[in-house]
Order: C-alpha cells, then structure tokens, then sequence
C-alpha cells in the first residue's frame, strides 16, 4: 500500500456504529437479510448498469459481502473493499463457503484501494460515501472515475439530505420517530448516530461533486432520503 502525507484522511478511523466488534458485524449481517433483497437488488442494479459476463466490477464498501458475492455469478470478476477488516473476515469466510472463485476482497477503502489490474468496467458504492468529509468525497470520486474504463457505468446509493427544508430539527425529528415504528430502536438509535457522527452530504453538493469529478449524471433516484445516482464516464 502506498505512503501518504501526515494530512491524508485516515479512513480506516472508526466513526458510527463500531464495526471493528465481530458481535456487530455478525448482527449488522444479520439485520441485513432482514433488510434487504438482495435478489432483487442485485437484479435491478444489473439490468441499469447492464451487467456482461464480461465486466470487472468493483464494489466500495461490501460489508458482508451479499451484494458482490450476488453479482459475481453475473461478471468475469468482482473486486469487494471494506475499510473494517472484521467486514472482510467475514465476507472472505461467505465466499469460501459459496466456493466463489471469481471475487477478491480487500481492506481497502475508496482513498487506499489501489488497482494494478485493467480498469473496472463497472463501480458500486452503496452507503459508504458519507463516511468522508466532502473534500474527501471529492477526492474519493475523482480516484473512482480514474479507475472506471471510458463510457464505464459508476452507481452511488448514499444517504443524501434535501436541500429546500426550511426546518431540518423537524425533518430529522420525524425520520426517527417514523424508523422507531416502521424499522424499531435499533435501527432508529443508528440513524442517530449517523446524523450527529457521520458526513452525509445535501443534494446539491453530492451533484456537485460527481459532476465535478467529471461524471455525466444519467438518472437520479430518491427514497426519501435515501438517493442514487447512475452515472457515466
């Protein structure tokens, strides 16, 4: 891994919820089946991004590992980075499990993953970005559209705020009063944390950002506050 300047971000540095604890990772996996389908999930980002047989993808923050180890039936090779190594332990022993011979991981994060293979014909990031600051985010796309092959497809998913609120303690106090009924504490008391710890952006900066990177933006797609971007190079 290369050497960086004493003011280069350490994204290794925990923020949020703990996920250097394996009893966390194990629950976070846990509350992850309950949460998502990733069958269909991995279904629709295909059929957006136009998945080949042929692509090398790379996905930035896989966590456990469901969404790559989903999509590498449908690639030539998935690349998956974690900045939690008790995240990769984890997927790694999926991965072996499944025999999956076409997918490798690495504790690596969007500023240290470095690529010495092709460039990615495909790159998703998922609930990941907010976890750096806005220059750095700024940073992070700038290096993901270096890594992406020309006319290379690069899907973002992140927490992203609406920028014409008037009343943010009200909109804030209302998302967590809704996840406490429709998801339980749990979940409400993360989403607490990510507001006061973590650096989701507002939509005018994300779009800012990835334009400035040098991305065509090519759809937009909110869930409240929940946005992606399917975006071109």
């Amino acid at each position: 891994m290369s050497q960086y300047p004493q003011w280069y971000y350490n994204e290794f540095k925990q923020t949020g919820v703990d996920y250097t604890d394996s009893e966390e990772v194990q629950a976070y996996d846990l509350r992850m089946h309950k949460l998502r389908d990733i069958e269909s999930e991995s279904k629709w980002l295909r059929e957006i991004l136009k998945i080949k047989d042929t692509d090398l993808l790379l996905e930035i923050g896989t966590g456990t590992g469901e969404l790559a180890l989903k999509l590498s039936a449908y690639c030539r090779k998935v690349v998956a980075i974690d900045v939690s190594k008790k995240m990769i332990d984890f997927a790694k022993m999926k991965a072996e499990s499944q025999n999956k011979a076409n997918i490798q991981f690495y504790n690596a994060g969007f500023l240290t993953f470095e690529n010495y293979d092709e460039p990615f014909d495909v790159i998703v990031t998922q609930l990941a970005l907010h976890h750096l600051p806005d220059y750095w985010k700024m940073m992070a796309l700038r290096r993901i559209y270096g890594m992406l092959k020309e006319g290379g497809k690069f899907y973002l998913r992140d927490v992203v705020f609406p920028s014409p609120i008037q009343d943010y303690d009200s909109y804030f106090n209302n998302i967590i009063t809704d996840l406490k009924k429709s998801a339980g504490d749990k979940i409400a008391e993360e989403t607490e944390i990510h507001i006061r710890e973590e650096f989701s952006t507002l939509d005018w900066i994300m779009e800012g950002l990835l334009k400035n990177a040098g991305f065509c933006i090519e759809a937009v797609k909110c869930d409240g506050f929940i946005v992606g971007y399917l975006c071109k190079k």
